[in-house]
């Protein structure tokens, strides 16, 4: 098994099967565009635990991920996608850069869930964009747009739901789609949904269980991760 890539948070590797590729979650944590670095113990296990306990849940509900199958404590087997360039982001209650941004108190509940879309691009700081945007800068099509928008709001529903039933929530997420290399007509969810991509707060103290823990040294980071997993595993059971 050969690397291919490394990013803040994961590697990949080849595999015996040209379109399907090891993913090993990482330790190591970043913030701001990777200006803040640390690293976790058990980061990288607690995220892979709750990325596949959440994807296995999301197949079973008919959202198509790139999850192939479980391997050990840090890695999956995944299928190999061109990652789309556009990030998908869901908001239901303001908070982080939507605060900055507008002005609007953190913790304001939306009427409806917010779509919004940026760039893929860590040294432009991964700035927003439209549908227009990526039509003219060739990343997807306007139909490739309207699908992510349509399945990143399925996926809201679905883990609004899901983590409500935890105790949790869910605050806002980004998500990464690909598109497969052995088929890329068929868009697939990529990339992970952990406390990593996703603000999850406690319904009943507020308490933040997520990657803001990191951002805004509030301390007990994998505390919040480790708590997040053990509700989410205890409801699967």
């Amino acid at each position: 098994m050969e690397p291919i890539y490394e990013g803040k948070a994961k590697k990949l590797y080849t595999t015996d099967d040209a379109n399907v590729l090891r993913m090993e979650y990482k330790d190591d944590a970043t913030a701001f565009n990777a200006l803040k670095k640390a690293k976790f113990e058990n980061k990288g296990k607690m995220n892979k635990a709750i990325t596949l306990l959440i994807y296995k849940m999301l197949e079973a509900k008919g959202v198509k991920t790139h999850l192939v199958a479980d391997v050990d404590e840090i890695n999956l087997l995944v299928k190999r996608v061109d990652i789309l360039m556009v990030e998908v982001i869901v908001r239901n209650v303001a908070a982080g850069s939507f605060c900055k941004r507008t002005g609007v108190p953190e913790g304001t509940v939306f009427e409806k869930p917010i779509v919004e879309f940026s760039y893929k691009s860590d040294e432009l700081g991964d700035p927003l964009i439209n549908d227009d945007y990526a039509r003219e800068m060739k990343i997807a099509t306007p139909e490739e747009c309207e699908y992510l928008r349509k399945q990143a709001l399925i996926v809201d529903a679905t883990l609004t739901e899901f983590f409500k039933k935890a105790g949790l929530r869910l605050i806002d997420f980004k998500i990464e789609f690909g598109r497969l290399t052995e088929d890329p007509t068929q868009i697939v969810l990529a990339d992970e949904i952990s406390p990593d991509t996703c603000r999850l707060w406690d319904i009943e103290t507020g308490k933040k269980m997520d990657k803001d823990r990191f951002r805004q040294d509030l301390g007990d980071v994998m505390e919040g991760y480790a708590e997040v997993l053990a509700r989410l595993q205890k409801e699967q059971a």
